[in-house]
Protein backbone atom coordinates (compact mmCIF):
# COMPACT_ATOMS: atom_id res chain seq x y z
CA UNK A 1 0.00 0.00 0.00
CA UNK A 2 1.19 3.47 -0.76
CA UNK A 3 2.43 5.57 1.68
CA UNK A 4 0.40 8.42 2.97
CA UNK A 5 1.64 11.73 3.80
CA UNK A 6 -2.22 13.58 3.41
CA UNK A 7 -3.68 11.57 5.94
CA UNK A 8 -3.73 11.46 9.69
CA UNK A 9 -4.66 8.17 9.95
CA UNK A 10 -4.65 4.42 7.94
CA UNK A 11 -5.97 1.27 8.55
CA UNK A 12 -2.35 -0.84 9.96
CA UNK A 13 -1.80 -4.25 8.00
CA UNK A 14 -2.27 -5.51 11.84
CA UNK A 15 -6.07 -4.35 11.43
CA UNK A 16 -6.17 -6.03 7.49
CA UNK A 17 -8.12 -9.31 8.66
CA UNK A 18 -11.24 -6.61 10.11
CA UNK A 19 -11.95 -5.79 6.24
CA UNK A 20 -13.84 -8.08 3.88
CA UNK A 21 -11.40 -7.65 0.87
CA UNK A 22 -8.38 -9.05 2.92
CA UNK A 23 -7.58 -12.83 2.99
CA UNK A 24 -7.11 -12.50 6.69
CA UNK A 25 -10.90 -11.77 7.48
CA UNK A 26 -11.88 -15.12 6.50
CA UNK A 27 -10.48 -16.30 9.36
CA UNK A 28 -11.49 -13.34 11.84
CA UNK A 29 -13.83 -14.13 14.49
CA UNK A 30 -15.02 -10.14 15.65
CA UNK A 31 -16.41 -7.42 13.13
CA UNK A 32 -15.49 -7.59 9.67
CA UNK A 33 -16.52 -4.67 7.42
CA UNK A 34 -17.70 -4.96 3.84
CA UNK A 35 -15.90 -1.33 3.12
CA UNK A 36 -12.29 -1.15 1.14
CA UNK A 37 -9.67 -0.37 3.28
CA UNK A 38 -9.46 2.45 1.36
CA UNK A 39 -12.74 3.84 1.09
CA UNK A 40 -13.11 3.45 5.14
CA UNK A 41 -9.42 5.43 5.42
CA UNK A 42 -11.15 7.63 3.31
CA UNK A 43 -14.26 8.36 5.69
CA UNK A 44 -12.38 8.03 8.99
CA UNK A 45 -9.89 10.97 7.66
CA UNK A 46 -12.62 13.42 6.60
CA UNK A 47 -14.02 12.88 10.38
CA UNK A 48 -10.47 13.21 11.97
CA UNK A 49 -10.35 16.07 14.37
CA UNK A 50 -7.35 15.91 16.48
CA UNK A 51 -8.84 17.13 19.98
CA UNK A 52 -11.35 15.03 19.57
CA UNK A 53 -8.49 11.82 20.35
CA UNK A 54 -9.13 9.57 23.86
CA UNK A 55 -6.31 8.71 25.61
CA UNK A 56 -5.64 4.73 25.56
CA UNK A 57 -4.22 2.57 27.80
CA UNK A 58 -0.54 3.79 27.02
CA UNK A 59 1.01 7.32 25.57
CA UNK A 60 1.65 6.06 22.37
CA UNK A 61 -2.41 4.55 22.05
CA UNK A 62 -5.25 6.82 21.66
CA UNK A 63 -9.15 5.91 20.72
CA UNK A 64 -11.42 8.06 18.39
CA UNK A 65 -14.84 7.50 18.43
CA UNK A 66 -17.06 8.09 15.28
CA UNK A 67 -20.74 7.49 14.17
CA UNK A 68 -21.59 4.48 12.68
CA UNK A 69 -23.67 5.29 9.22
CA UNK A 70 -21.35 4.10 6.57
CA UNK A 71 -21.12 0.05 7.46
CA UNK A 72 -23.13 -2.58 8.97
CA UNK A 73 -20.84 -3.97 11.88
CA UNK A 74 -22.65 -5.38 14.16
CA UNK A 75 -22.16 -5.29 18.04
CA UNK A 76 -20.00 -8.50 18.77
CA UNK A 77 -19.96 -8.64 22.88
CA UNK A 78 -22.78 -10.35 24.86
CA UNK A 79 -24.06 -10.11 28.03
CA UNK A 80 -23.84 -13.79 29.71
CA UNK A 81 -26.96 -14.92 31.49
CA UNK A 82 -28.07 -18.29 32.47
CA UNK A 83 -30.02 -18.48 29.00
CA UNK A 84 -26.88 -18.59 26.80
CA UNK A 85 -23.89 -19.29 29.20
CA UNK A 86 -24.03 -22.81 27.40
CA UNK A 87 -23.09 -21.49 24.06
CA UNK A 88 -19.37 -20.26 25.69
CA UNK A 89 -17.11 -21.71 24.31
CA UNK A 90 -12.67 -21.24 24.85
CA UNK A 91 -9.70 -22.04 22.77
CA UNK A 92 -5.88 -20.51 22.78
CA UNK A 93 -5.35 -18.43 19.78
CA UNK A 94 -2.76 -16.09 18.31
CA UNK A 95 -3.28 -13.25 16.41
CA UNK A 96 -0.57 -14.40 13.94
CA UNK A 97 2.44 -16.67 13.85
CA UNK A 98 4.48 -14.60 15.99
CA UNK A 99 2.47 -14.23 18.54
CA UNK A 100 2.04 -16.52 21.54
CA UNK A 101 -1.43 -18.02 21.64
CA UNK A 102 -3.24 -17.12 24.90
CA UNK A 103 -6.80 -18.87 26.06
CA UNK A 104 -10.17 -16.90 25.08
CA UNK A 105 -13.61 -17.26 25.74
CA UNK A 106 -16.09 -16.52 23.43
CA UNK A 107 -19.54 -17.08 21.66
CA UNK A 108 -19.44 -18.78 18.48
CA UNK A 109 -21.02 -16.44 16.10
CA UNK A 110 -23.08 -18.97 14.32
CA UNK A 111 -24.34 -20.08 17.81
CA UNK A 112 -26.17 -16.55 18.38
CA UNK A 113 -28.98 -15.25 17.50
CA UNK A 114 -29.32 -12.72 14.65
CA UNK A 115 -31.24 -10.49 16.50
CA UNK A 116 -29.35 -10.55 19.47
CA UNK A 117 -26.22 -8.77 17.36
CA UNK A 118 -27.76 -5.26 16.80
CA UNK A 119 -25.91 -2.75 14.25
CA UNK A 120 -23.50 -0.77 16.17
CA UNK A 121 -24.17 2.59 17.09
CA UNK A 122 -20.04 3.66 17.22
CA UNK A 123 -17.09 2.51 15.54
CA UNK A 124 -13.99 2.36 18.37
CA UNK A 125 -10.97 3.18 16.62
CA UNK A 126 -7.77 2.15 18.49
CA UNK A 127 -4.48 4.00 17.22
CA UNK A 128 -0.94 3.54 17.99
CA UNK A 129 1.59 5.98 17.30
CA UNK A 130 3.81 5.46 14.01
CA UNK A 131 6.85 5.53 16.37
CA UNK A 132 4.99 2.43 18.55
CA UNK A 133 4.33 0.61 15.52
CA UNK A 134 7.55 0.96 13.84
CA UNK A 135 8.86 -0.49 17.17
CA UNK A 136 6.94 -3.42 17.35
CA UNK A 137 7.33 -4.14 13.86
CA UNK A 138 11.13 -4.58 14.42
CA UNK A 139 11.18 -6.03 17.42
CA UNK A 140 9.19 -8.90 15.70
CA UNK A 141 11.55 -9.09 12.82
CA UNK A 142 8.92 -7.53 10.31
CA UNK A 143 10.44 -4.82 7.11
CA UNK A 144 10.22 -1.41 7.12
CA UNK A 145 6.77 -0.02 6.95
CA UNK A 146 7.47 2.99 4.41
CA UNK A 147 3.91 4.14 5.71
CA UNK A 148 4.29 8.19 7.25
CA UNK A 149 0.90 8.61 8.69
CA UNK A 150 0.91 9.81 12.31
CA UNK A 151 -1.19 7.05 13.22
CA UNK A 152 -2.44 3.68 12.48
CA UNK A 153 -5.58 1.99 13.14
CA UNK A 154 -4.40 -1.48 14.98
CA UNK A 155 -8.22 -2.35 15.63
CA UNK A 156 -11.83 -1.49 15.13
CA UNK A 157 -14.55 -2.04 17.55
CA UNK A 158 -18.00 -1.58 16.76
CA UNK A 159 -20.20 -1.08 19.83
CA UNK A 160 -23.04 0.85 21.33
CA UNK A 161 -21.43 3.50 23.66
CA UNK A 162 -18.79 6.17 22.52
CA UNK A 163 -16.67 5.31 25.17
CA UNK A 164 -13.49 2.51 26.04
CA UNK A 165 -14.78 -0.12 26.86
CA UNK A 166 -12.43 -2.23 29.19
CA UNK A 167 -9.41 -4.18 27.31
CA UNK A 168 -10.17 -7.84 28.00
CA UNK A 169 -7.92 -9.24 30.75
CA UNK A 170 -6.18 -11.68 28.76
CA UNK A 171 -5.08 -8.84 26.00
CA UNK A 172 -3.49 -6.82 28.61
CA UNK A 173 -1.46 -9.26 29.91
CA UNK A 174 -0.38 -9.98 26.27
CA UNK A 175 0.54 -6.70 26.14
CA UNK A 176 2.97 -6.64 29.58
CA UNK A 177 4.75 -9.10 27.21
CA UNK A 178 7.76 -8.11 25.49
CA UNK A 179 7.69 -6.64 21.98
CA UNK A 180 9.29 -9.80 20.56
CA UNK A 181 6.59 -12.04 21.62
CA UNK A 182 3.67 -9.60 20.23
CA UNK A 183 2.85 -6.90 23.17
CA UNK A 184 4.20 -3.66 23.75
CA UNK A 185 6.06 -3.81 26.55
CA UNK A 186 3.50 -2.13 28.78
CA UNK A 187 3.78 -2.98 32.59
CA UNK A 188 0.38 -4.27 33.69
CA UNK A 189 -1.63 -1.73 35.73
CA UNK A 190 -3.74 -3.60 38.65
CA UNK A 191 -6.38 -1.16 38.64
CA UNK A 192 -7.56 -0.98 35.10
CA UNK A 193 -7.19 -4.59 35.19
CA UNK A 194 -9.62 -4.91 37.77
CA UNK A 195 -11.80 -2.79 36.05
CA UNK A 196 -11.86 -5.35 32.87
CA UNK A 197 -12.38 -8.40 35.18
CA UNK A 198 -15.11 -6.56 36.78
CA UNK A 199 -16.67 -5.64 33.20
CA UNK A 200 -15.79 -9.38 31.49
CA UNK A 201 -16.51 -11.63 34.23
CA UNK A 202 -20.41 -11.11 32.66
CA UNK A 203 -19.42 -10.17 28.87
CA UNK A 204 -17.94 -12.27 26.50
CA UNK A 205 -17.11 -11.81 22.27
CA UNK A 206 -18.88 -12.96 19.86
CA UNK A 207 -16.40 -14.50 17.36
Amino acid sequence: MATSDSKSLVVDPFCFRQFAEQEASKTYGGAVFSNTVADFEGIVNARYKEEQLKEGYAPFCKHLFILNDFTQAKVNVLKITPENEGLLRSSYEARNDKELPVLQRYFPKDLVKEDDLPVAKYLDLILYSREQINKENESMGKEKDPETAPWGIVSIKAQDVDYELPMTPITAMRNALGKDQGGSGVNLDREKYMEAVNYWKDHANVS
